[in-house]
């Protein structure tokens, strides 16, 4: 399967299910594709890392296997594990048969048993598929070697099974924010692309874009407030996301101007920390005094 044509048939596409790109992002994930070759996207939280493979599974017709990653993840949740309570059941009724080890052992240990994790089901999958490992950076260290084998080589060996190599290679995006640094082994493995915030007018075209009915006007200064809070030392930064959820309050409550009191009416859709709200008050001076 070809996944894109060219970088621009790329940005075009993606484009078309609402994600807007810049150049080198549609050149990134056009090579993705056209060199099998993963894709490592890190940058803050809230900037379209995650969105971006769900954007290639829209454009491209395929089907997204994520796995989310976790402090605590282990082989058993992102590889596979055997069901062992069903092993047990099929032993003890081999027990009557007479059934020697040998054969009692390879009767449990086959498809059947085998409960697939994300890792293993995309590289099972004979259809057009989208690996996305999301937030690799909150796994420990040794969750990293697990990927190793998938990365370089797209199979995955289960020691009672043997190798499972993949027939399709399904288009693998990893996501971080940047929380530790990843093993060189790891990113070796891959393409990498850095995204920031987008610039007020990419910012502006994104929300205008996902919010119809959203005055120009009210989108420039629904950008810049977002572009000004983002300035200050906040636990959490507004997204794009939570840009696009401002812009969409504004218009269910017919607020045509972005002035003192809409900000404080609707701080709480982009800063969910009470702390921030706080800061955002005493360091952007908004009026409270009507509150």
């Amino acid at each position: 399967m070809t996944w894109f044509s060219s970088p621009s048939d790329a940005a075009d596409r993606l484009g078309a299910t609402g994600y807007l790109t810049d150049a080198a992002t549609a050149t990134t994930t056009y090579l993705a594709g056209a060199l099998e070759k993963p894709l490592l996207i890190e940058g803050p939280a809230g900037v379209g890392k995650t969105e971006l493979a769900k954007a290639v599974a829209r454009a491209t017709g395929a089907d997204l296997v994520r796995l989310q990653c976790y402090e605590g993840l282990d082989e058993a949740r992102a590889l596979y594990e055997w069901n062992y309570k069903k092993q047990l059941l099929r032993i003890q009724a081999n027990q009557g048969n007479d059934a020697t080890w040998d054969e009692t052992h390879d009767d449990i240990f086959t498809d059947e048993f085998l409960l697939t994790r994300p890792l293993l089901t995309a590289i099972r999958r004979e259809e057009p598929t989208v690996l996305l490992i999301d937030e690799v950076d909150k796994t420990d260290v040794e969750v990293e070697g697990l990927l190793l084998e998938v990365l370089s080589d797209f199979q995955v060996t289960i020691p009672e099974m043997g190798t499972v190599t993949a027939v399709r290679r399904p288009f693998v995006v990893l996501t971080s924010n940047a929380t530790r640094e990843l093993s060189e082994a790891v990113k070796r493995r891959c393409l990498y692309l850095h995204l920031e915030y987008p610039d007020a007018d990419r910012e502006r075209e994104i929300v205008v874009s996902q919010v119809p009915g959203l005055e120009e006007a009210v989108a420039a200064q629904l950008v810049a407030m977002v572009a000004r809070l983002r300035e200050l030392e906040l636990k959490k930064a507004p997204s794009i996301a939570e840009s696009v959820d401002w812009a969409r309050t504004l218009i269910a409550l017919e607020i045509k101007d972005l002035d003192d009191d809409a900000v404080n009416a609707t701080l709480g859709v982009v800063l969910k920390h009470v702390s921030d709200q706080e800061r955002a008050v005493k360091e952007l001076r908004l009026d409270r005094a009507g509150r």
